[in-house]
């Protein structure tokens, strides 16, 4: 007899709500009427939790002593998604919680490094056609600015910087194969080698204000055409590299954002005469709204970024896991090696059981939690990723994440990476130029000791 299949109450909603969302009815509804579609579709489970999904395609759940709403990677336990039902909520859900429109249809990209899986021949080559046309450029006519000084030689110019910039900005996690051609082509115009070591170069993208600073320099300098060229070459830049889904969603909003510079229709210009910040934010006004950026708030940021590494250890409920609590302790064992004092500025941005999970893992040497940090640079065996995509997607979310909890307290971005993500390098160095390799997922494997199981809410484990 045929297996019958078990009702997930979760994956029904998302799909409800997703073709809702993809209707073209629903942006012509009153912003009320959408309202109440989405609280009409907010699960209540089995443990007294509220769950919505909303903006951005993102599951939310309720704090109930805070009353604040948590984007929160949803439980992956079968039994417990399956026996949470709709609420027929009647309260009121928070404007920025309703979806638009094309953030929950647009194309999110992938969350992989650039360890493992490298950046296609296609666009690596044209990437060095443009930069092969910025040779001869002289620095007089294109100075460097800012950060960027500290990368290049005295003699390289701004134009090289551009391209550079572009990439830093808009990869996902710039996390790079030390082999990587993206980078060896610019080894002729660095400064000093990278941060990192022979397997992977730590790098940290440059700001939006780091790129706009290239372009205000030369407008204020008596020199807008210049400045336009730069513009132009970081949108040709962004053009080339959308085509590796670990840059597209950011290099698909950069030319939006850039185009009235290109089209000298917008007042660029005279921003760019009140400094760089006054650029920045005229570029940020004409971001697409359903991208989310760094810039527009690091906290929302930081969020986003935990819920992706939340996903990318869903290969751990297959252990008995819950990879809620495996991204805590994670997050808790790059804390502590870099920065732990820096966890309360964290806090306020998590989701209150992630939360308590990260600060009894920080707190507590004896607890479980800390059977999951690495050991003299290894993950634990039962936290081995299943495939290479796998460990492209846990390296890409913890240096993510990494990243963006140096940038939400200002703490410096080690040279050597983070804990997490230096320790996920060993299972990718020896088949980095390998093609993709067809590995089934991993379905078992041993039990994480100690560690929660995978239900609904590992809070009452602790």
């Amino acid at each position: 007899m045929a297996a019958v299949s078990r009702w997930d109450c979760f994956d029904a909603i998302e799909g409800d709500v997703r073709a809702m969302v993809a209707d073209p009815r629903w942006a012509a509804l009153p912003e009320p009427a959408r309202a109440q579609a989405i609280a009409s579709r907010v699960l209540a489970a089995p443990d007294g939790g509220r769950w919505l999904f909303g903006a951005h395609a993102r599951w939310h759940r309720h704090d109930p002593a805070g009353g604040r709403w948590h984007p929160a990677a949803p439980p992956v336990d079968p039994e417990f998604r399956a026996a949470s039902r709709v609420a027929h909520d009647t309260s009121v859900i928070p404007r920025h919680l309703v979806p638009h429109g094309p953030d929950v249809t647009a194309d999110r990209g992938s969350v992989q490094g650039f360890v493992g899986p490298d950046v296609p021949p296609r666009i690596t080559g044209r990437v060095r056609e443009l930069l092969a046309a910025q040779r001869g450029r002289r620095r007089e006519d294109f100075p460097l600015t800012g950060p960027f000084t500290e990368v290049f030689a005295e003699e390289v110019a701004s134009p090289v910087a551009a391209v550079w910039g572009t990439l830093m900005w808009c990869a996902y996690a710039p996390a790079f194969d030390g082999n990587e051609v993206l980078l060896s082509m610019f080894g002729e115009f660095l400064a000093r080698p990278l941060p990192g070591d022979e397997w992977v170069r730590w790098l940290s993208p440059f700001s939006l204000e780091d790129l706009a600073a290239l372009y205000g320099e030369r407008v204020r300098a008596g020199h807008p055409e210049a400045g336009r060229r730069l513009v132009a070459l970081m949108a040709d830049t962004a053009g080339v590299i959308r085509d590796d889904p670990r840059f597209r969603p950011r290099a698909d909003a950069l030319p939006a954002m850039l185009e009235p510079v290109l089209r000298r229709t917008g007042a660029d210009p005279s921003a760019a005469q009140a400094g760089d910040h006054a650029v920045r934010r005229a570029w940020l006004e004409r971001c697409p709204p359903h991208v989310t950026l760094p810039e527009t708030s690091p906290g929302e940021h930081l969020q986003h970024v935990v819920y992706d590494l939340v996903v990318a250890l869903g290969f751990v409920a297959a252990k008995g896991a819950d990879p809620r609590a495996i991204a805590a302790s994670l997050l808790a064992a790059d804390l502590s090696e870099a920065a732990p004092g820096a966890v309360e500025e964290l806090c306020p941005w998590l989701e209150p059981e992630l939360r308590h999970m990260l600060r009894v893992a920080l707190d507590d040497p004896s607890h479980p939690l800390r059977r999951c940090w690495p050991r003299t640079g290894e993950l634990p065996t039962a936290l081995y990723p299943p495939d290479r995509a796998a460990a492209a997607a846990l390296l890409g979310t913890s240096y993510a994440a990494g990243l963006a909890w140096c940038r939400l307290t200002g703490t410096p971005v080690p040279e050597r990476g983070f804990a997490t993500a230096s320790a996920v390098v060993h299972r990718l160095v020896h088949e980095r130029d390998d093609p993709v390799p067809g590995d089934p997922a991993d379905s078992g494997g041993p039990r994480i000791p100690g560690i929660p199981e995978a239900p609904g809410t590992p809070f009452r484990h602790f």
